[in-house]
């Protein structure tokens, strides 16, 4: 196989890096938007920048929802290895930086035995990717960056070798009995054009978010009027000292004396501006934002007068629970291309990976189960397995509620008589 080389990964990584960095800017609320607005001057907007948390909201609505179980039929035993990896930050971390990056990538090393699992975001990695295994043909990661963001450890993935290139020292060259390159990407929804997947955060989500916060700064700075709305002063003598506009703007109390003509002047003031326009604005924002993350109005801050139930918050979220069997179906698969790297890393041995096909990922459900929807399933399985006996086991129950039974307390059919 003829390979594309390590400077032409250095190159595709180094195209894609921005994007990937501008997304997990928009994940920690510090990128700043380009604003087109032209009536307010630029060193008034400087003043009042708002920051927002929308995009932040639309991946952790998702990814705290995404909790991997481990995996069935384990005939390899490779859920040792990731218990041994601190699995509760382990995946985590990999779900997490796959959805802001469209992709994460799992670096699988050897050390004393013990096999080393460590995630690595997509501004640090790429590679080639079969498309038909998800899996590398070739890979390229930085390990660390100096305080510049400069490489100083560099690793090239082949079939049969992992290269580290430290920056200062010599080049290191160990050998892979797996016959892969030991860096797996987890992919949040590939497709045939982007085999790289898809960032949970849309260009879409990113407009709606940045209407958003110009809605805010121009509210922001109409308050200051309409706090404290223009006033003014018609027939003033000209012989009459200037009047101190603050005092005149927080003062509760102005005295104004007649001429010598005895005339006196006139006090008015301006109409202040209305802030419902905005928040309008915020709300239309608010609606868009939310039908492209599959949320809705209360998951933004605009919470509704009568409190949902389980029912309720599953029915509105239809479209977050589709995007979660997408991502859990596209995540699973890398997480069990892990899984077989790993467990052949692990016994020096190169399994054909035809093996793992009886290997599944298990996911927790998307939405808890309450005491109102236990009682429900409950009744429903009673009726099923009444119907056809066996029907639905403890394994069947937990896959629905996410609730793990005794292991001793088989499930109650009813009396055929009932």
């Amino acid at each position: 196989m003829e390979y594309k080389g390590i400077d032409y990964l250095r190159n595709k990584l180094s195209n894609r890096r921005s994007r990937v960095n501008m997304r997990y800017k928009q994940y920690a609320m510090k990128w700043q938007d380009l604003d087109p607005g032209v009536t307010i001057p630029l060193e008034i907007k400087s003043k009042y920048r708002s920051v927002l948390g929308w995009c932040a909201k639309g991946v952790d609505s998702l990814a705290d929802r995404l909790v991997f179980r481990d995996f069935d039929n384990d005939d390899f035993e490779v859920n040792e290895i990731f218990r041994a990896n601190n699995p509760d930050v382990f995946f985590d971390s990999a779900v997490l930086s796959a959805l802001i990056g469209s992709c994460s990538f799992v670096y699988i090393s050897k050390a004393d035995g013990q096999i080393r699992l460590q995630v690595i975001e997509a501004s640090n990695a790429t590679g080639i990717i079969d498309p038909i295994t998800n899996l590398l043909t070739e890979g390229y990661a930085v390990l660390k960056r100096d305080d510049y963001g400069h490489p100083i450890l560099e690793a090239y993935f082949l079939p049969g070798l992992t290269q580290f290139i430290d920056h200062g020292n010599d080049v290191t060259n160990i050998t892979n009995p797996t016959n892969h390159p030991l860096l797996v990407p987890i992919i949040h929804r590939p497709d045939a054009v982007r085999p790289f997947g898809r960032s949970r955060i849309t260009r879409a989500g990113m407009y709606y978010q940045r209407y958003a916060k110009r809605t805010l700064e121009r509210a922001d700075i109409t308050a200051e009027f309409y706090s404290f709305p223009q006033k003014y002063v018609l027939g003033t003598s000209q012989d009459s000292e200037p009047m101190d506009s603050w005092k005149a703007t927080v003062s509760s109390m102005l005295e104004f004396t007649k001429d010598s003509d005895g005339d006196k002047p006139v006090v008015g003031q301006f109409t202040t501006s209305s802030m419902t326009p905005f928040t309008e604005q915020l709300k239309t924002a608010a609606a868009g934002f939310a039908g492209e993350m599959g949320l809705t109005m209360d998951d933004l801050g605009f919470v509704s007068d009568n409190p949902s139930s389980v029912e309720a918050i599953k029915a509105s979220h239809e479209n977050l629970r589709l995007a979660g069997r997408k991502a859990q179906r596209s995540l699973g698969s890398g997480f069990l291309n892990v899984a077989y790297l790993a467990a052949c890393l692990r016994d020096d041995f190169s399994y054909e990976r035809k093996e793992f096909v009886k290997t599944v990922p298990k996911w927790e459900p998307l939405f808890e189960a309450d005491a109102n929807m236990l009682s429900l399933i409950g009744d429903g399985a009673i009726k099923l397995n009444q119907a056809i006996p066996g029907f639905m086991d403890k394994e069947t129950i937990r896959e629905i509620t996410g609730v793990k039974g005794s292991d001793s307390a088989p499930i109650e059919t009813g009396d055929d008589n009932g």
